[in-house]
Order: structure tokens, then C-alpha cells, then sequence
């Protein structure tokens, strides 16, 4: 019964929509008739501001930890990566804006933060580097993803851990497959780019 108060703690919590929800109550406007129209840390900046991205960022980062540090303690590796995907499965698929929602990126990093902190660090140079060099948080998002089930092999995490990589990184790269069209196009959003009301929205 405990197990599966955690697993259903996953979900529900992986389904508050962090920026959905900033952006009503402090900016009061509905983050996903702007930009990109995603509820994530890069539109919440984009449109919202550095303080809100910040929020939303620790937010959702929050929901990758909580749930899976609960299944660590209280369970096993297997149930602490099943946490882990049900809380993605609700940042991406939330019942609270209708079976829709982020990528998973900050999410996804809360999980690995949670089962393996070191990895997190890598990865998180990764996309940091990436960004800095090509202005495209996607581009960073999805190569520091593909890295993270390469890191978890290379450094014999356990079976579960690199299960849940290839899943994970699996998830977050179809999610940016969007993004992908528009970097092959030329018209993916940079870092500081401007943008308005609707402009990219999908």
C-alpha cells in the first residue's frame, strides 16, 4: 500500500503544472497562448522572466526528486525508477491540462539528481556548454538527454538506472521533435531571442 501511495504521489505530482500555474497567478496570463506555447523553464523565460523561469525551474525539478527519493527510501532501485517515469509521464501527459503538458527536461533531472547526482553533473555541463556555444536550449536539452543512458552505462549503474536513461532520454527527444523540425529549418527560438503573443505556438 505504501509502495503504491508513492507511485500514485508520482504522478499527481509530476502533473502540477508549474509554469501553467506561475504564469496565471503571477503574471497573470496563460503561458501557453505565448511563445512556444510549452509550460517549461525556456518559454516561462522567455516570457515570463528570469524570477518566474527560476520558480518554475525548481518546480519542476522538485517533482523529479520527491517522489523518487521517497521510492529509494521506502522501496527499491526498480521502484524508484517507476516513480521516476510516472512523475515524467505526469510533467508530459498532465491530467490537469488535459493529457498535455512539458518535455520533461527539468523534470527528468530531478529523477537522475534523485538516483545518481553525479551523472546529473555531467550532463548538466553538457547542456550548459551547448547552450552557451549554440543559443539553442532544445539543441541542449536533447544532446544533454542522449548522454545521460551513454554516462549511465560507462559508469555501471545499476540495471534499473540504465533502463530508466533509455527511457527517459527516449521521452524527452520525442517530445523535442518539433523543436527538431525547426532546427533543421533555421527557425528554432534562441537564448534571448524576442518573441510575441502566439509567435511559435503549436
Amino acid at each position: 500500500m505504501e509502495q503504491l501511495f508513492i507511485l500514485v504521489l508520482a504522478y499527481i505530482l509530476g502533473a502540477i503544472p508549474v509554469g501553467y500555474l506561475v504564469g496565471t497567478y503571477w503574471k497573470k496570463i496563460d503561458i501557453r497562448h505565448y511563445g512556444s506555447g510549452n509550460i517549461g523553464t525556456t518559454n516561462a523565460f522567455r516570457i515570463l522572466g528570469v524570477g518566474p523561469a527560476l520558480v518554475v525551474l525548481g518546480g519542476d525539478l522538485f517533482k523529479g526528486v520527491i517522489p523518487t527519493y521517497l521510492a529509494l527510501q521506502y522501496g527499491s532501485p526498480v521502484l524508484g525508477v517507476v516513480a521516476g517515469l510516472l512523475t515524467m509521464a505526469g510533467h508530459n501527459w498532465s491530467v490537469f491540462l488535459g493529457f498535455k503538458g512539458g518535455r520533461g527536461v527539468a523534470t527528468g533531472a530531478g529523477v537522475v539528481l534523485a538516483l545518481t547526482p553525479q551523472i546529473l553533473f555531467i550532463a548538466l555541463m553538457v547542456f550548459i556548454i551547448v547552450a552557451a556555444i549554440s543559443r539553442y536550449v532544445s539543441l541542449a536539452s536533447i544532446l544533454g538527454a542522449l548522454i545521460v543512458p551513454i554516462l549511465l552505462i560507462y559508469f555501471r549503474e545499476p540495471l534499473p538506472f540504465i533502463l530508466f536513461g533509455l527511457v527517459a532520454s527516449t521521452f524527452v527527444i520525442l517530445r523535442h521533435i518539433p523543436n527538431m523540425k525547426r532546427l533543421a529549418a533555421g527557425t528554432e527560438f534562441k537564448l534571448g531571442q524576442k518573441t510575441s503573443k502566439h509567435e511559435g505556438r503549436k
